[in-house]
């Protein structure tokens, strides 16, 4: 079987589905089809994998393709070196794993000149090898007849020491004893974390793990990047434990003996060869497996890590659109005051202002009459304020607006500013709105981004958003693959209106670059709006390849094709056409007719080109044309006079919005520009393993203050309310991912249906958007970085 043959056979093992699915899958990625547009138009190529399913393939697909480019250079590495047999190289080709290839070649790797190759230079290797096959020879008198000064071999001593290198180096080079001992360190071994001496005060943020110790396997990712973090910034020392102490020789030790055969039975060269055991275990093996297992460790906490914050992101962009409504947002600030722009229903750009309502200067009045003008002046619906600095006194500001000019019926909501300020400085911003100043460019993109979350976050690297935990520890290509993925299957999953898009939104939707995005908003500027999806070929660069891939994606509401602001497919245009000519009408009138549609059955528009996944597809798509996934636009309310922590008591029940979920709970805000944690423990009556089984972010949910601890800016929360709320002065409760047990599954805590995804901050509303969980984390002393 070829090489490829074999990487798609072990996929679709892993993936417990065909060969031919994968190796479908596999041509359709190779010829440049993107991942969103496999899952929704080629479904009977692939039998219907969805997008999920084809982001994993496409990720080990890249794995073993470096897996067999490794591989082959191996190869031809140790042919070259003429110590190619049949027996190695079945070894090589059978190696399932990076790791388990370079076990295999380290024997062959050039290396540097070694103790042990200068011994064998020496000539000691027949001294080595006698010793190792006969232990009762006595090693001191067998090493007296390789003395040779000549050679470097001053006296016997020199001599045994140059046999023990040679017979360490090839203990430490058994690529299935190497493999075996990794495995069972991973599976017995543990972490030991302590404190460095005199860094207690400095590195209290690390005071979870001064004196902390846990298994491998039971080390959830938050905790192993938080102490490879604290020992980057030294305050922790991390010690790798293969197993617990114990007397005498170390299992690995009797493993390594076992291995090549030593025993003790008190002959003369038992305890030099127990020796030697002894010394490449713990200068070869335990280095090399703490370098490894590290290695491991890491990699894996960095997966769980990218995981979360790809999810964290999906909900955020996902967030309900408050739609097309004239916005005012409110960029909240004491000294510099508050920056304020207006933005018409299509998000375009109105007025702006600057107001002073709070200390220093405290035009309270001035400032509702200013934004009570705009307001007035540009119809404004919605007003959107920061969550930062003075968010607070500026929702109390919008909603004395609100009390005093009830004629205006305004909607307030806080909307998340994480990464906005990246956004004001960014050079896109400076081109789309060069006649503002940065610190109104800011208050634009709040007003737009509840308006619409994702065509407005899609402008700012996904990285600056800051939905993730520790995320400028984690591998810079790993986390940008995976949160580039997740804003291309959120984008195309929406679907993007070709005449209003900005060029970053249309560079995200399928088979469409950077350049192509450009050449699309330029050709409109310059032509007016599209009105077919045909129209796009006029495009320039913008081909057929291009064109199959992001058709189906663009939407042209109220064109000349009433089809072009569906997903449909242009290429599946017959097949429409076909059923209205079964349905005796004509396809305007066939769109959204959940009557007719329903008389017609699937089976029977099957062809050769169209099977009955796209069919079924199509009929759905036209009965609900244009559908957005994204829930619907709804607030939340903070409670009245708690806007501070000092403001929070215990045992106080609360509305909050759900902000970020990590894997050991949720961070909910409850108004007081402090993200409380509910920890896992407390989500549920029954067992819990996995908080997004119960909580997702944006949910609004109704918590319980457990504890509040000032001093360390915690606050401890559970959603379940019958909770008793801890006695003034107790230790924290959920504050700390460390502490208590895990709740148990089952029952889901108290909170509205269909809740939109929304953000931190204050207000008696509460917008979509998903606040910082790298701040979340470094308030709750977990580290995390803010925005």
């Amino acid at each position: 079987m070829s090489v490829q043959g074999s990487v798609e056979r072990r996929i679709a093992e892993e993936l417990g589905v065909r060969e031919c699915q994968v190796r479908s899958a596999v041509e359709l990625l190779d010829g440049g089809a993107t991942v969103p547009f496999i899952a929704r138009y080629r479904k009977e190529a692939t039998g219907t994998l969805d997008d999920a399913q084809l982001r994993t393939l496409e990720e080990r697909l890249r794995y073993l393709r470096e897996l067999d480019e490794r591989r082959a250079a191996i190869l031809e590495s140790v042919e070259s070196q003429g110590k190619l047999d049949d027996a190695l190289k079945a070894q090589i080709l059978a190696a399932d794993s990076k790791a388990r290839l370079e076990d295999i070649y380290l024997p062959f790797k050039p290396k540097r000149r070694t103790k042990a190759q200068i011994a064998r230079e020496a000539g000691l290797e027949p001294l080595a090898d006698r010793l190792l096959g006969d232990p009762s020879l006595d090693p001191q008198a067998e090493a007296a007849g390789y003395v040779d000064a000549d050679k470097g071999v001053e006296d016997a001593a020199a001599a045994l020491d140059g046999a023990r290198a040679i017979l360490t180096e090839r203990f430490s080079e058994d690529a299935d004893l190497v493999g075996s001992l990794r495995t069972r360190m991973w599976e017995r071994g543990r972490v030991v974390a302590k404190v460095r001496e005199g860094r207690e005060e400095d590195g209290a943020k690390f005071a979870d793990y001064f004196d902390f110790a846990e298994p491998f396997t039971k080390l959830p990712s938050h905790r192993v990047l938080a102490m490879l973090r604290g020992e980057k910034e030294e305050v922790l020392d991390l010690t790798l434990e293969p197993e617990e102490p114990v007397e005498g020789p170390s299992s690995f030790e009797r493993s390594i003996a076992h291995n090549f055969g030593i025993t003790d039975r008190g002959r003369p060269g038992d305890k030099w060869l127990a020796d030697t055991v002894r010394w490449a275990w713990r200068t070869r093996f335990l280095v090399r497996l703490g370098i490894d297992l590290r290695v491991q460790l890491r990699q894996q906490a960095e997966d769980e890590a990218v995981r979360v914050f790809a999810t964290n992101l999906r909900d955020l962009l996902l967030a309900a659109p408050a739609g097309t409504r004239a916005t005012m947002g409110l960029d909240p600030g004491f000294r510099t005051g508050v920056k304020v722009a207006v933005v018409d229903a299509t998000g375009k750009v109105v007025a702006t202002d600057t107001i002073y309502p709070h200390v220093p200067r405290n035009k309270w009045d001035e400032s509702i009459a200013s934004l009570a003008r705009l307001s007035a002046a540009h119809n404004v619906d919605l007003i959107a304020i920061g969550n930062g600095t003075a968010s607070r006194e500026t929702d109390k500001l919008a909603a004395d607006l609100i009390k005093r000019h009830p004629e205006l019926k305004l909607t307030k909501a806080v909307v998340s500013e994480a990464g906005a300020s990246v956004y004001s400085a960014s050079a896109y911003a400076s081109a789309e709105l060069p006649e503002l100043d940065v610190s109104l460019r800011g208050a634009v993109s709040i007003a737009r981004r509840l308006q619409d979350p994702l065509a407005e976050l899609v402008k700012i690297d996904p990285k600056s958003i800051g939905v993730g935990q520790y995320q400028h520890d984690l591998s810079e290509l790993k986390l940008s693959r995976s949160l580039d993925a997740v804003v291309e299957d959120c984008v195309n999953g929406v679907g993007v209106d070709v005449n209003t898009a900005s060029a970053p939104l249309l560079r995200r939707v399928s088979g469409i670059t950077e350049g192509l995005a450009g050449n699309i908003v330029a050709h409109r500027d310059a032509n007016g709006p599209f009105r077919t999806r045909k129209a796009l070929k006029e495009v320039a660069r913008l081909g057929p390849k291009a064109y199959e891939q992001c058709a189906g994606f663009l939407r042209i509401p109220g064109g000349d094709d009433p089809l072009d602001a569906s997903s449909v497919h242009p290429e599946a245009y017959p097949v429409v056409r076909r059923m209205s000519s079964a349905a005796g009408t004509d396809i305007k009138a066939l769109i959204g007719n959940a009557t007719v549609l329903r008389t017609l059955r699937a089976q029977q528009f099957v062809d050769d080109s169209f099977g009955l996944p796209t069919v079924t597809d199509i009929l759905a798509e036209l009965e609900k044309p244009g559908r957005d996934p994204r829930p619907a636009f709804q607030t939340a309310t903070f409670k009245e006079g708690v806007e501070e922590l000092k403001d929070l008591r215990s045992g106080m029940v609360l509305e909050g919005v759900v902000t970020n979920v990590a894997a050991f709970g949720a961070f909910v805000d409850v108004g007081v520009h402090q993200d409380g944690l509910v920890h896992v423990s407390a989500m549920s009556k029954t067992f819990v393993s996995d908080p997004r089984d119960v909580v997702k972010s944006g949910d609004i949910v109704r918590v319980k203050v457990l504890d509040v601890d000032i001093p360390r800016k915690r606050i401890s929360l559970t959603l379940r309310l019958d909770d008793e709320a801890a006695p003034k002065g107790a230790a924290p409760q959920g504050g700390n991912e460390q502490r208590g047990g895990r709740g148990e599954r089952g029952a889901r805590p108290e909170r509205r249906a269909n809740p939109p995804r929304q953000a931190r901050g204050g207000g008696s509303s509460q917008p979509p958007a998903g606040g910082a969980m790298a701040e979340a984390l470094r308030r709750a002393g977990l580290g995390g970085n803010g925005r």
